[in-house]
């Protein structure tokens, strides 16, 4: 988790890239984590981008 939006923003692009799967960009009350969207499954978090390795990434709002 991190507190800094520009650096979990890299960091999700990174892992999109990586993994060559989707990957959310999520917030829980300050701080923002990542993970690949097949393993969010319902999670009390409020999502903001995400990152597909093969689209480039897009704003859920």
């Amino acid at each position: 988790m991190s507190h800094d939006l520009t650096l979990a923003q890299k960091a999700a692009w990174h892992l999109a890239r990586t993994l060559m799967a989707p990957v959310i960009l999520f917030q829980v009350d300050d701080e923002f984590g990542v993970l690949p969207a097949d393993e969010l499954d319902g999670a009390d978090v409020e999502i903001l981008f995400e990152y597909d390795p093969y689209s480039g990434g897009r704003s859920v709002h």
